[in-house]
């Protein structure tokens, strides 16, 4: 058994953990739905779902994540193997915490691209030629090749920015655990709230910020008689700390054996909602209130975190005194955002391939690079035709429901909860309150049930059956189907492959 890559310290793995969270739900997706379901009322079941979903699940994935990593394991399907070493078929569900997150690089990598393309924009004053909302909206089509205009004639544009893009996070990715993804976390991850806490700053000078915030925390409580706000406050922490993806396992297996994962669980989680509710919350809402008034915001909030951070915020940066340059600092906060979190969704296929293939790190990234590379051009040049939110869905929504609901399962009622409870502790400098026994074993996974059954009558089914989807999409949706069932069934077959014949290793000494 070969050496594992280990974390050159506790703080490189905390901030590696916390960029992965801190991404761009937290400066687009979170003020939008707080504003837009009940505004500081929304943080009663946001706060609520913290504490009974997003830490126990955070505290489990990483204990999963060091235990496997024990047995020589860094992805789910080995790490799931450890856990129920009696059941050769749990490794397969472990699967998902592969596929989810590989999907959904496939697709963020483009749109986090934009971000590059629009900081650069901003600076060489491109779109500064757009100066009315219609007229930012068709820079943003012709710039993603949705329709030629006198803003951009063809995806040129588009495409360079993301090949770069591309291959700065496969140059990040094959410099490995230390000198790759903890280096970019270790300057990347301060860089971004250093620009975020210049952008509050000025946002919350401008005259009437603060009626800003007003509007998007003035507590509307009758909006907790509503379930979706209810559900809409669990997604949110469900995505926002990047629980039920797969990707703080693989972090957490390079950890040693008795590296505290309580505190540092929830030093990440600090760190992640102190983005999100402190500074997400003081920046687009309250500018978006300064410069389109009480009568339009609802509108602007309503409009979606999309449309709001390329093409709301980069009119209100245009009516700003040193505009280009606010534009430019938000732009790169969500790109450096983006960064972080893009390496961490590419590490679980790449550390499976290592581990499980024993394969060199280089010829890795050769294969995993290329395949991401070619699935992501469907999405490039059929984005009007829905590819994109196909794939958000099976892998940003579906699979992310589907494995928190399995991992909490079988780590507190496989696994044991006796086990699960002193494994937590292993090493730790904190004791987790012993109220947490029972969330873990009883509340967070009825509460995940409960999710995926609601969002699955609500959302799921009519998507599954293309309820509403326009005729003209349909090929190209059951296509997108058809590729993710190919690249789930190649992971499967690989993990199939992997453990022909063999057993969960013994523990590295």
């Amino acid at each position: 058994m070969t050496d594992r890559q280990r974390w050159g310290s506790q703080l490189g793995m905390i901030l590696a953990v916390a960029g992965s969270a801190v991404g761009l739900g937290n400066f687009l997706r979170f003020p939008v739905q707080a504003a837009q379901h009940g505004g500081g009322a929304f943080l009663i079941p946001y706060f609520l779902s913290l504490v009974l979903l997003g830490i126990p699940l955070m505290w489990i994935e990483w204990a999963i994540g060091r235990y496997g990593g024990l047995f020589g394991h860094g992805t789910a399907p080995g790490a799931f193997h450890t856990l129920w070493q009696r059941n050769r078929f749990i490794k397969y569900f472990g699967v998902i915490g592969i596929f989810g997150p590989l999907v959904i690089f496939i697709y963020y990598t483009y749109i986090e691209s934009w971000l590059l393309g629009y900081a650069v924009f901003a600076l060489t004053g491109k779109s500064a030629a757009a100066t009315t909302q219609p007229a930012m909206q068709a820079f943003l089509r012709g710039y993603q090749g949705l329709e030629r205009n006198e803003y951009f004639q063809s995806v040129g544009w588009a495409y360079s920015f993301f090949v770069l893009t591309f291959l700065i996070n496969m140059w990040v990715i094959s410099r490995g655990i230390t000198k790759g993804i903890e280096w970019l976390n270790r300057w990347a991850l301060p860089a971004l709230f250093v620009c975020a806490v210049i952008l509050a700053v000025r946002v919350l000078t401008l005259p009437g910020a603060l009626n800003g915030l007003g509007f998007l925390w003035n507590p509307d409580f009758t909006a907790l008689k509503d379930a979706k706000v209810w559900l809409a406050a669990a997604g949110q922490v469900f995505f926002t700390l990047s629980v039920g993806i797969g990707v703080i396992i693989t972090y957490a297996s390079y950890l040693k054996r008795d590296q505290d994962v309580v505190l540092s669980g929830l030093t990440s989680v600090a760190a992640n909602e102190t983005a999100e509710v402190i500074l997400g919350g003081s920046i687009v809402i309250p500018a978006a209130f300064v410069f389109f008034g009480a009568a339009q915001i609802g509108q602007v909030a309503a409009s979606g975190a999309f449309n709001l951070g390329f093409v709301t915020m980069p009119l209100i940066f245009q009516q700003m005194a040193f505009g280009p340059w606010f534009a430019f600092l938000w732009f790169a906060l969500l790109f450096l955002a983006g960064l972080t979190s893009s390496i961490s969704l590419i590490q679980p296929a790449i550390a499976f391939m290592e581990d499980e293939f024993r394969l060199p790190r280089r010829q890795v990234m050769l294969v995993v690079g290329l395949i991401a590379f070619a699935a992501t051009q469907p999405v490039i040049f059929f984005l009007g035709q829905g590819v994109l939110d196909e794939m958000d869905f099976w892998g940003g929504t579906f699979a992310l429901v589907l494995f928190g609901t399995i991992e909490v399962i079988l780590f507190t009622w496989v696994f044991g909860m006796d086990k699960a409870w002193e494994e937590l502790h292993r090493g730790a400098e904190l004791d987790i309150p012993p109220v947490f026994r029972v969330i873990m074993k009883y509340v967070t996974p009825a509460f995940l049930l409960i999710i995926l059954g609601a969002w699955f009558w609500q959302q799921g089914l009519p998507v599954i059956l293309l309820a509403g989807a326009p005729p003209d999409r349909i090929p190209y949706i059951i296509a997108t189907r058809l590729g993710l069932t190919i690249l789930f069934g190649l992971l499967a077959y690989l993990v199939h492959k992997a453990w022909r014949g063999r057993k969960p290793y013994e523990p590295i000494p």
